[in-house]
C-alpha cells in the first residue's frame, strides 16, 4: 500500500494544505467569550471535513461549554478501533503587535505555515483526517477509527470529562492516538512517553482600598506589587529548587537508566540558547535542560500586572497586584493536592499589610505511556518506516489535561505521536508548523493503523 498512499497524497497535496489553511482562518479562541460563534463555526467545519474524508458519521455534540466533534468510520466491529483525540480551539493570539502577519491570516514562508493553531493543534489533528481519507480512498483501512475533537483543551477541558463519562459506549476503542506534541527533529524523530500535569492559579494581592499618591503614602503603606514580587521571589531557593513545603513529596524520581536514555537524545545547548536569544540557561541545579523540561516539576509566573501601565508616567501606589502562576507536574503528583498547596501557601506567606485572594483556573494530571504497549510499538514501527530511524522515547514538557481521565473512563492506553517541533512557538506570537512535518504526519499515520491492526 505504500506506493498507493504516496501517490494519493501527492495528487492531493495542495488540497490537503488548502483545507488546513481554511481551519486556521477561523479564530476559535476558547478562552474569549467573543469567539463563541467562531468556535461553533470551526466545529461545524471539522464535522464536514470528517464526512468528506470518509467518516460514515460525524456530529457536533453539545457540552456545558464549547461543543465536541465526534466522527467515526467503522469497517468491521471485530477489528481494532483507534480513537483519535485532538482539539480545534486555540490559544489567544495576544500580543498581536509581535506577530509578523495576522494570526488568523495564514502565511506560508520558507516552507512553514505561520498562524495561531497551526501546530497546536489544528495542523496536527488534521493530519489524521487526511490519513483517514488516504486509507479510505485507496481501500486500505485496516482499523475502525473514531474521532474526538474537542473545543476546550486550551482552557483545561472543563467539560470533556462529563462528556466522556456520558458517552463511554460511543467512545469505546482499543487505543487512543494523540498528535498534540513535538519531536526532537526531523533528523532525530522521537515519541513522547508522557506529558506533565498542570496546576494553574491566580493570585490577587490587595493593599489600600484605592490607588494612592506614591509620594504622599509611599513608605507608609505596603505596595501590593512589591509584596507580590517578594512572595513570588521566595518560591525558589538559591538552587532554583521550589521552596514550597511539601511540593516534592509525591514526585517519582526518574531512575538512572531513564536519565541515561534521555541523555542519548541529541541536544546542542548553544543552538538552544541561540534560538531563544538568551546567553545562559536557568533551572534546577543537578539536572540537564531536557530533564528540567521533562522529568522535573516546575513553577512559573505566566503573567503579572498592577498599578499604572499606560503611556508616560503616573506616580501611583496601586491598590492591587495580580499574577497568574502555573505548576507543571510529574508522575504521582496530584493536581488537586498541588493546587490546594499553592493556594494555601500564598495566603500563609502574605504579610498582615495586605490581603490575598487566590483561586484555581484549571488543572490536569501527568500521564505516562508504557513503551512495551501495543500502541507505542505500532507508533515506533510507523516512525521507523517513514523516517528510516528508530524514534527516541522522550518525556514531553507540556500538558494535555484530559489524558488521565480518558484512560480512567475508557480503560485504554494513550499513544502520543506528535509531529511538531519545540521551536514552533506554541502559545507564542508567530506560531508555525512546517509543511514537511504536516505531510510527513499524513504519510506516517496510515502505518500506525496498519501495524496496530497486525498487533
Amino acid at each position: 500500500m505504500q506506493t498507493a498512499w504516496k501517490d494519493y497524497q501527492k495528487q492531493n497535496e495542495q488540497r490537503f494544505l488548502d483545507e488546513m489553511l481554511e481551519l486556521l482562518r477561523i479564530p476559535s479562541v476558547s478562552a474569549k467569550s467573543e469567539h463563541k460563534d467562531d468556535m461553533r463555526r470551526c466545529a461545524e467545519l471539522v464535522r464536514q471535513r470528517l464526512l468528506d474524508s470518509g467518516c460514515d458519521r460525524a456530529d457536533v455534540m453539545e457540552t456545558a461549554g464549547h461543543p465536541v466533534v465526534y466522527g467515526e468510520k467503522i469497517i468491521d466491529p471485530a477489528k481494532p478501533t483507534v480513537l483519535v483525540y485532538g482539539h480545534y480551539d486555540v490559544q489567544p493570539a495576544d500580543p498581536l503587535e509581535l506577530w509578523h502577519s495576522g494570526p488568523f491570516e495564514p502565511v506560508i514562508k520558507d516552507g512553514k505555515v505561520f498562524a495561531r493553531g497551526s501546530a497546536d493543534d489544528k495542523g496536527q489533528f488534521y493530519m489524521h483526517v487526511k490519513a483517514l481519507e488516504t486509507m479510505v480512498k485507496t481501500g486500505s483501512l485496516e482499523t475502525n477509527i473514531k474521532f474526538l475533537i474537542e473545543g476546550e483543551e486550551e482552557v483545561g477541558s472543563p467539560n470533556l470529562a462529563d462528556f466522556v463519562r456520558q458517552n463511554k459506549a460511543l467512545l469505546k476503542a482499543d487505543v487512543i492516538l494523540i498528535s498534540d506534541s513535538s519531536m526532537i527533529s526531523m533528523e532525530n524523530p522521537s515519541l513522547d512517553i508522557g506529558v506533565r500535569g498542570l496546576s494553574y492559579i491566580e493570585v490577587e494581592v490587595t493593599g489600600p482600598n484605592r490607588d494612592l499618591h506614591s509620594g504622599t503614602y509611599g513608605g507608609a503603606v505596603a505596595n501590593p506589587i512589591t509584596i507580590l514580587a517578594k512572595m513570588i521571589a521566595s518560591l525558589h531557593d538559591q538552587n532554583n529548587h521550589i521552596s514550597i513545603p511539601g511540593f516534592y513529596d509525591d514526585v517519582v524520581e526518574a531512575t538512572k537508566a531513564e536519565r541515561e536514555l534521555m541523555g542519548r537524545a541529541p541536544f546542542d545547548e548553544d543552538d538552544y540558547k541561540q534560538d531563544l536569544g538568551v546567553n545562559e540557561l536557568w533551572g534546577e541545579n543537578g539536572f540537564t535542560t531536557n530533564e528540567r523540561t521533562g522529568i522535573r516539576p516546575t513553577l512559573e509566573v505566566n503573567g503579572i500586572w498592577g498599578g499604572y501601565t499606560g503611556e508616560g508616567a503616573k506616580t501611583v501606589l496601586p491598590s492591587k497586584a495580580t499574577a497568574k502562576i502555573s505548576a507543571r507536574l510529574v508522575p504521582n503528583q496530584d493536581s488537586r493536592k498541588i493546587t490546594d498547596l499553592l493556594l494555601a501557601h500564598f495566603k500563609k506567606i502574605a504579610p498582615a499589610s495586605v490581603t490575598v485572594h487566590a483561586f484555581e483556573h484549571h488543572g490536569g494530571e501527568p500521564y505516562m505511556t508504557p513503551i512495551d504497549s501495543k500502541g507505542y510499538q505500532a507508533a515506533a514501527k510507523a516512525i521507523q518506516t517513514t523516517f528510516g530511524k528508530e524514534p527516541v522515547p522522550v518525556r514531553g514538557g507540556g500538558s494535555i489535561p484530559i489524558c488521565s481521565i480518558l484512560e480512567k473512563e475508557l480503560g485504554i492506553k494513550i499513544v502520543f505521536m506528535g509531529f511538531g517541533l519545540d521551536n514552533d512557538n506554541l502559545h507564542s506570537p508567530n506560531e508555525k508548523y512546517n509543511l514537511e512535518n504536516y505531510y510527513k504526519g499524513i504519510e506516517t499515520i496510515p502505518y500506525f493503523h496498519k501495524f496496530f491492526a497486525q498487533s
